[in-house]
C-alpha cells in the first residue's frame, strides 16, 4: 500500500532547494506526483505531492537535515494521490489595475459567483514602487460557461481595472 503526503516547503530563496529536497525524497525511495515550485519576492516555495511507504516520521526525519542546513519550514499532511485527475482549464482571466487592496479579493469573489472552479492563479506587481501596477493571471474551470465570468466582471472594469476574459481552447490527442 501506498501513501500520498502534500509536502510544503517555504524559506528564502537560495540555490539547490529543489536539487537538496528531491535527493532526499529519492534517496529514501519516495516518489513525486505532481508538484508546484516557484519563487514569491524573496522566497522560494516548493508544494509536492510525493508517495511514500515509510509515513510522515519517516519522510520528516530524512528532510529534517536538508530543512534546517536551507533554514526551510516543512509541513507535511496525509492526502488521497489523486493522480491523472487533473482538471483542464477552459477560461483565463488577464487582469491589470493600480495596485490597491482588494483586487484579488473582488476579482476571485464575482468569478466564483459565476461558478468558476480556479485552477491555477498566479499574480505580481510591476510599474515602480510611485506607480504600482498589480497583474494577476487566472486558469480555471467556467462551470455556467465563459460567458457567465465575463458578465460577472464586468463591472469591476468601472474601477479602474481592465480585465480580460478568454476562452482556452484544448486539443487533446
Amino acid at each position: 500500500m501506498s501513501n500520498w503526503y502534500m509536502l510544503t516547503l517555504v524559506g528564502k530563496d537560495q540555490p539547490g532547494i529543489v536539487a537538496r529536497v528531491t535527493t532526499a525524497l529519492f534517496e529514501a525511495g519516495s516518489n513525486l506526483g505532481e508538484t508546484s515550485m516557484i519563487r514569491l519576492g524573496e522566497y522560494f516555495t516548493v508544494m509536492m505531492m510525493v508517495r511514500s511507504d515509510a509515513g510522515d516520521d519517516a519522510l520528516c526525519s530524512v528532510l529534517q537535515p536538508v530543512v534546517d542546513a536551507l533554514g526551510l519550514v516543512l509541513h507535511i499532511h496525509a492526502i488521497d494521490g489523486g493522480l491523472h485527475h487533473r482538471p483542464i482549464p477552459d477560461v483565463c482571466i488577464l487582469v491589470h489595475g493600480g495596485d490597491r487592496a482588494g483586487i484579488v479579493s473582488q476579482v476571485t469573489s464575482k468569478a466564483a459567483q459565476a461558478g468558476l472552479n480556479i485552477l491555477d492563479l498566479e499574480s505580481d506587481v510591476g510599474g515602480t514602487e510611485s506607480e504600482p501596477i498589480y497583474i494577476l493571471q487566472i486558469e480555471g474551470m467556467a462551470t455556467q460557461g465563459v460567458e457567465s465570468v465575463e458578465k460577472a466582471l464586468a463591472p469591476l472594469q468601472a474601477d479602474g481595472v481592465k480585465i480580460d476574459v478568454r476562452p482556452i481552447d484544448t486539443l487533446i490527442g
